[in-house]
C-alpha cells in the first residue's frame, strides 16, 4: 500500500498555475495524489518516492493552446521528463490508474515524433535547460504549443523511470490565446462567464418584476406564502449567479479565482432549487389555492422528504470534493449521490401528480390554473434528470461543462418565467390561482382542524374576479358572504346587521371591510347553524 510521508501543497489544478518546490520520495497512488492536488494551496512541497506522477489536465484549443513552464532540480536527480498525453483511448486512458503498467510502459504509449516527451536535460535543446551557476542545479525554462484537429484534453505528468524518484521545483502556465474571455480558461469552460452574466441580467429582471407583482398582490391582500417562496427562490438564484460571476471574473484575470466563491454559488443554486421544488409541491397540494394549511401528516411527509433531499445534496458536494479524480473528466451527477438526486426528483414528480389530481377532484373550478401548471412543470420535472443523463452519456467531455451550465440555467429560467406568467396580477390572466385574501386566512384557520373551513377554502366560481376592478366594477358580489359545505348563506344589509356573527376578538358585528378601489372583493364568513 502506498505511503504518504508528508503533505503536498501547490496551486489548485484548475488555476492553471502550478508553483512550488516538489520533492517526491515515497509511494502514493495517483488517485490519492490527485485529490490532494485539487484541495490544497500553493506552498512548499513534499517528499514522495514515485517515478511517475500526474500533475494536471487542460483542454486546449485547436491552434492557440500553449504550455509555459519552469523546472529546477538537482543534477544528481537527472534525468526527468515532462510527459504530454491526450485523450485518445490509446494514450491517457491506457495508462492512468493502470497498476499493471510500470513507468517505462506508461512512457511507451507516447509518440516522440509528436513532441509529447520533454526531456529536462541540456542535451535536449527544446527543453531550455541550462546549468544554474555553481549550485549543480538544472534550470529549464521553455514552452510548448498545441495543435490538434479539435479541442482536446491534455494530461501532463512527470517521470523518472528507474531512479530514486522525483525531486524538483516547478511552475506551469496553461493558456488558450490572449483574449480576456479565453486566456486562462480550459476550452470546456469557454462561454461560462458570458452565459452567467446573461442569465444574471435576466434573473434580476424576473426578480424585479416579481417584486412589482408582489406590490400589487399585497395591495389586494393576495400576497400569499407560495408567492413569497417564489420570490425567495428567484432572489437566491440571483445571489448564486452574482457569486459565480465574481468567481469567473477573478479567474479570467489571474487563472486562480477563489474556490469559496464558486462553492457559495453552488450552495445558493441548490437552495433556490429546493425552495422552488417545495413551492411546486405545496401548490400541487392546493396550499394557498384551495386550502389554508397542510394537514399534520402532510407536513411531516414534506419535512422528511425535503430533509432527505437536502442531505443528498450535501453528500453530492462532499463526494464531488473528496472523491472526484481530476485525472478523469467527471460530472457531478455521474455519482451515487447524483443518481440519488435524480431518483428523488422523479419521486417528487409522482407526489406532484397525485397532489394535483386530488386538488382538481375536490376543486374542479381550478382547472384554468392547474392544467397549464401541471403541463408546464411536468416538462421541468423531467428536464433535470434527462439533462443529467445526456450530460453523462451524450455530450463530449471536452464540451460538457459549458453546455451543461447553459442548459441548467435555462431550465431554471423556464421554471421561473412560467410561474411569473401564470400568477401575474392582471384581469386578462385567466390562470390566476388565488381567490381568497390573506386577511381571510386567519378566519379560516381559526376553525378546528377537520372542518371544511379549517383546511379547505370555499369553492369559488373560477375567474379572476380579484382583478375585475382593473377594468370594470363588479357590484353583484359586493356584499355576498359565501357559505361553506352547504351551510346557509346570509347577505348583509342595514336591516339584518345585528344578525351577523361576531368576531371573537371584537364586540361589534363582523362586517366585511370593503376595498373602495376594488369593489369586486368576495368575503367569506363561516356561519354556524
Amino acid at each position: 500500500m502506498p505511503t504518504v510521508f508528508s503533505s503536498l501543497l501547490l496551486f489548485p489544478l484548475s488555476s492553471r498555475f502550478l508553483s512550488s518546490p516538489l520533492i517526491l520520495s515515497g509511494l502514493l497512488s495517483s488517485s490519492l495524489l490527485l485529490s490532494l492536488l485539487l484541495s490544497l494551496l500553493p506552498s512548499l512541497l513534499t517528499s514522495l518516492l514515485q517515478d511517475w506522477v500526474f500533475l494536471t489536465r487542460f483542454c486546449f484549443l485547436t491552434t492557440e493552446g500553449r504550455l509555459d513552464f519552469r523546472f529546477r532540480y538537482s543534477k544528481s536527480r537527472c534525468c526527468q521528463n515532462i510527459l504530454l498525453y491526450f485523450d485518445d483511448s490509446s494514450q491517457w486512458p491506457a495508462v492512468y490508474k493502470k497498476p499493471d503498467k510500470n513507468c517505462y510502459q506508461k512512457e511507451e504509449v507516447l509518440r516522440p515524433e509528436n513532441n509529447q516527451v520533454i526531456n529536462l536535460t541540456t542535451r535536449y535543446t527544446w527543453s531550455g535547460c541550462v546549468e544554474d551557476g555553481d549550485e549543480e542545479v538544472l534550470s529549464c525554462v521553455g514552452g510548448r504549443s498545441f495543435r490538434s484537429v479539435r479541442e482536446r484534453w491534455w494530461y501532463i505528468a512527470l517521470s523518472k523511470c528507474g531512479g530514486e524518484g522525483l525531486q524538483l521545483e516547478y511552475e506551469m502556465k496553461l493558456t488558450n490565446g490572449q483574449s480576456f474571455w479565453t486566456k486562462h480558461f480550459s476550452a470546456d469552460e469557454f462561454g461560462i462567464l458570458e452565459t452567467d452574466i446573461t442569465f444574471l441580467v435576466i434573473f434580476s429582471l424576473v426578480f424585479l418584476l416579481s417584486c412589482y407583482f408582489a406590490y400589487n398582490l399585497k395591495g389586494r391582500q393576495l400576497f400569499h406564502t407560495t408567492y413569497k417562496m417564489f420570490m425567495t427562490a428567484a432572489g437566491v438564484e440571483v445571489l448564486s449567479l452574482v457569486f459565480h460571476c465574481i468567481y469567473w471574473d477573478l479567474y479570467a484575470h489571474d487563472g486562480i479565482g477563489n474556490g469559496s466563491l464558486k462553492l457559495m454559488g453552488k450552495l445558493l443554486f441548490s437552495v433556490s432549487f429546493l425552495v422552488f421544488l417545495l413551492m411546486l409541491i405545496l401548490l400541487g397540494k392546493g396550499f394557498t389555492v384551495t386550502r389554508a394549511r397542510i394537514s399534520p401528516s402532510g407536513s411531516v411527509k414534506l419535512s422528511i422528504y425535503m430533509t432527505v433531499y437536502t442531505i443528498t445534496y450535501i453528500i453530492l458536494f462532499i463526494y464531488e470534493a473528496e472523491f472526484f479524480d481530476p485525472g478523469e473528466v467527471l460530472y457531478a451527477y455521474d455519482s451515487p449521490a447524483g443518481y440519488g438526486l435524480m431518483g428523488l426528483q422523479l419521486l417528487a414528480y409522482v407526489w406532484f401528480c397525485y397532489a394535483v389530481l386530488v386538488s382538481l377532484k375536490h376543486y374542479p373550478e381550478k382547472q384554468p390554473f392547474y392544467i397549464p401548471f401541471f403541463t408546464t412543470y411536468t416538462l421541468w420535472f423531467f428536464a433535470v434528470p434527462v439533462m443529467a443523463l445526456i450530460a453523462n452519456f451524450g455530450i463530449s467531455r471536452w464540451a460538457r461543462e459549458k453546455i451543461v451550465n447553459g442548459i441548467q440555467l435555462g431550465i431554471h429560467l423556464y421554471a421561473h418565467i412560467v410561474f411569473l406568467v401564470i400568477t401575474r396580477p392582471s384581469a386578462a390572466n385567466k390562470n390566476f390561482p388565488y381567490h381568497v385574501r390573506t386577511s381571510q386566512i386567519g378566519i379560516l384557520l381559526s376553525s378546528p382542524v377537520g372542518e371544511a373551513t379549517g383546511e379547505g377554502f370555499p369553492h369559488h366560481a373560477y375567474g379572476n374576479s380579484s382583478f375585475l376592478g382593473d377594468s370594470q366594477p363588479n357590484f353583484t358580489e359586493l356584499f355576498s358572504i359565501q357559505s361553506v359545505s352547504g351551510r346557509p348563506t346570509r347577505h348583509w344589509s342595514p336591516s339584518n346587521r345585528d344578525s351577523l356573527p361576531l368576531n371573537p376578538y371584537q364586540k361589534k358585528p363582523l362586517i366585511p371591510e370593503l376595498d373602495p378601489f376594488h369593489l369586486s372583493a368576495v368575503f367569506v364568513v363561516s356561519v354556524n347553524k
